[in-house]
């Protein structure tokens, strides 16, 4: 995802830094990224830290402080554990030897989980053993139905087609993805998990391009981005995702 996030300056043009600059101000003192609350959390600091690696900016000194207070993870759950290895592996630095916690942690039942955790295992080095998604797990929600593509290409395993035209069949017809088949609107987390997903595919964008940065264009802030229109908070997760988006529609 990162490496496709490199490439939206190319449409974000002179709004890259302004971009920069929001990510650069979500970290708090203690070197985390503030979360909706404004408090430092792993989750919300992975998304700063690689949408600074994405507009190829400097990452802040203070975060090795922060990350080091968690030390090898003893009270964190799956999903934080694995935002723990993703930012050592922003700042290219040796941390703790989290791969046994991760996998003694991850449930091989939940889409999720396992998205996170074959990604944090690979930032470690590791080589996660395939396995067999349940087939429940597809055409639930686009982000759900979206991960479940990405990883079953990732474990070089056959992707249902069903799956992927039923991805397709969450376009709105004003840009974006819906995460349902009734969902009121389209969001930008499903937009930006369906377009890499359809991605890997090899399914031409081409014809999305126009219509989903339009989407996009309504989500700007002016220094960030919101998740919908339902939405007016912007923070570093959705704005992570808008690069994601742009890096693959850059490419359509």
């Amino acid at each position: 995802m990162l490496q496709v996030a490199r490439l939206a300056p190319k449409l974000l043009q002179d709004a890259s830094d302004p971009v920069a600059a929001y990510f650069l101000s979500q970290f708090n003192d203690d070197g985390g990224a503030r979360d909706r609350a404004g408090q430092s959390d792993l989750y919300y600091t992975v998304f700063a830290l690689e949408g600074l690696i994405a507009l190829q900016r400097e990452l802040p000194d203070s975060v090795a402080g922060y990350l080091e207070g968690f030390g090898e993870g003893a009270d964190l759950d799956l999903v934080h554990l694995c935002c723990l290895a993703r930012c050592w592996a922003a700042l290219k630095r040796p941390g703790p030897d989290l791969a046994e916690r991760i996998d003694t942690a991850w449930d091989r039942g939940s889409v999720y989980h396992s998205f996170l955790a074959w990604g944090a295992l690979q930032d470690l080095g590791q080589r996660p053993a395939p396995f067999e998604l349940e087939a429940q797990s597809l055409a639930q929600t686009t982000p759900t139905t979206a991960a479940a593509v990405t990883l079953l290409r990732q474990m070089q395993a056959p992707v249902p087609t069903q799956a992927v035209e039923w991805l397709l069949a969450r376009v709105h017809p004003d840009g974006g993805f819906l995460a349902t088949e009734h969902a009121p609107m389209p969001d930008l987390l499903s937009t930006a998990t369906a377009l890499h997903a359809l991605s890997g595919q090899k399914r031409a964008l081409a014809q999305l391009r126009e219509p989903t940065l339009d989407f996009l264009d309504t989500l700007w802030t002016g220094k960030a981005f919101c998740g919908s229109w339902a939405d007016d908070v912007a923070d570093a997760e959705y704005t992570y995702y808008a690069l994601l988006a742009m890096g693959h529609l850059s490419l359509a």
